[in-house]
């Protein structure tokens, strides 16, 4: 099992003693010390006053969690243009949008786990320093598969990065201040979505310096490497006191299970459903099997899974996570299919189908401002409220647009659009702390790990169902109609969420 993490109240002190685990791995002095894991505030478990995040601290990995959710769907805009520059075809793209998730998702589990083991700051700051270097090779990639190479490993560099961000907020918070920083991460996520797309036309518009849309990978670096600088400084040190061993078969198939859905699923299409699209379609459930058979085995034998099957018996963690898979899938979907939309059918340019998503960002802020404030008094029913309130904004874009697929413009999804995101403002915001409630801080690695999986794998899934239907099906339908179907779907969704939030308790911590 995942050994406990020390997190002392921050009147008390945590005693160690020379030559102990803790004093090896943990850094041996107050803020500014250098140690094993370099100068920063003490970690927790040091000698000294117990470490907590602060507001700089949340601040920086807050900056390391936006790089990676922006660079999900940044790109998005910046398609059309990559397809001309590199001839990437539909296929390649689907890959440079979704293949960065599918590299995310399979080794986020296993990076809570090193952070965890080595330290969650040291992990955050190696991943900062590798998503700055593969955002550079992303935006000097000289054609279309080495640009898919790049985003694999700056999705794979990401997924050192994001588990740190929840597992020091988990590790280093409690109570109210934890459930407010969780509030305040799902909406980053939420928000960095938004900005994605309008960020990505403006880049890709301005063709700053003669980049053209090499500008949206480019822009992390700086960014990247700031988040280094601040986490050395601010961001306390926290891991597990005994070091847990890598689940090498968990991880494997992990990744396989994953891998065998998402590939067939976006690559298929394209290739015309060869045979070995079919072949992995049905290995997927024998590795699923095969996956959770091996993890029970792992944990009965008191070694340490990598998803340990006890912590998906934490009722707000299953449940959450139910949540969303709908819930991120259908917004993944979305955003991929609306982008496609609106500069192939209506032939916008990349700004103007960014602004045309302005209102969905400020509906979502604006739920996500009130969101800690209607938790505390209406609890999970805040949840089932976002249910109702997005599926009225998607019938009333899915109506908008059959009605007058001619006249469609961004002024008259604006309604529609505006109404998704507060619904998907007042589920985002709240999520999180559903999912994490009950987490034991000694697991917080590990749990963060399993919750960003499910996020990550649930967007790339959400590219690869629902953009290969619209592409596939806008050549027979019309872009109109195959836009109403996928936005049909996502409304499906919407009710599963609503039926899944009646089984939430009441009171959310």
């Amino acid at each position: 099992m995942t050994q406990p993490l020390t997190v002392a109240p921050a009147s008390s002190r945590a005693a160690t003693t020379p030559g102990s685990a803790a004093a090896r791995t943990s850094g041996t002095g107050p803020a500014g010390s250098t140690g094993p894991t370099g100068p920063a505030g003490p970690a927790i478990g040091s000698t000294g006053p117990a470490a907590t995040l602060g507001t700089a601290g949340l601040v920086t990995v807050l900056l390391g969690a936006f790089l990676p959710m922006l660079d999900f769907f940044i790109v998005n805009v910046a398609l059309p243009t990559i397809d001309h520059d590199l001839a990437a075809g539909p296929a390649v793209l689907e890959l440079v949008a979704a293949g960065y998730g599918i590299a995310f998702a399979v080794l986020l589990v296993l990076g809570g786990r090193l952070g965890d083991s080595y330290g969650r700051r040291r992990l955050f700051v190696i991943g900062a320093v590798a998503f700055a270097l593969t955002s550079l090779a992303c935006g000097l990639a000289p054609g279309a598969w080495s640009l898919v190479a790049a985003r694999a490993a700056q999705g794979a560099s990401a997924a050192l990065l994001i588990p740190q961000v929840l597992g020091t907020i988990t590790a280093a918070t409690e109570g109210a201040r934890r459930g407010r920083a969780l509030s305040v991460y799902g909406a980053v996520g939420g928000i960095s979505v938004v900005i994605g797309q309008v960020l990505g036309g403006m880049l890709v518009a301005a063709d700053l310096f003669g980049t053209g849309w090499r500008s949206v990978f480019l822009l992390n670096v700086p960014f990247a490497l700031l988040a280094v600088v601040l986490a050395v400084r601010y961001v306390p040190e926290s891991r597990s006191t005994t070091a847990a061993r890598v689940d090498v078969p968990g991880t494997v198939l992990l990744t396989a299970t994953l891998l065998s859905l998402l590939v067939p699923l976006m690559e298929g299409r394209a290739a015309g459903w060869p045979l070995w699209s079919w072949v992995l379609l049905a290995l997927f459930p024998v590795f699923a099997v095969a996956f959770g058979v091996v993890e029970r085995r792992a944990e009965r034998r008191g070694d340490t899974p990598l998803v340990p099957p006890s912590l998906l018996r934490i009722p707000e963690m299953r449940r959450g996570l139910g949540i969303a898979l709908p819930y991120f899938a259908g917004f993944g979907g979305f955003m991929f299919v609306i982008a496609v939309a609106l500069q192939q059918g209506l032939r916008l340019g990349p700004v103007a189908a960014g602004w045309a998503l302005v209102p969905m960002a400020v509906g979502y802020f604006s739920a996500s401002l009130a969101g800690p404030r209607l938790i505390g008094r209406w609890g999970s029913r805040v949840l089932s409220a976002g249910a109702v309130v997005q599926a009225t904004g998607l019938a009333t874009l899915a109506l908008t647009v059959l009605a007058d697929w001619s006249h469609f413009s961004p002024l008259r999804m604006a309604p529609g659009v505006a109404l998704a995101g507060i619904g998907q403002g007042l589920i985002g915001t709240p999520l999180f702390r559903v999912v994490l409630a009950k987490v034991p801080a000694a697991r917080a690695g590990v749990g963060s790990g399993v919750l960003a999986t499910g996020q990550q794998s649930s967007l790339a899934l959400g590219v690869a169902t629902l953009g290969t239907l619209y592409l596939s099906l806008s050549p027979v339908l019309g872009m109109d109609r195959a836009l109403a179907l996928c936005l049909g779907i996502q409304l499906l969704g919407s009710f599963t969420i609503l039926y899944l939030t009646t089984r939430l308790p009441r009171s959310i911590g």
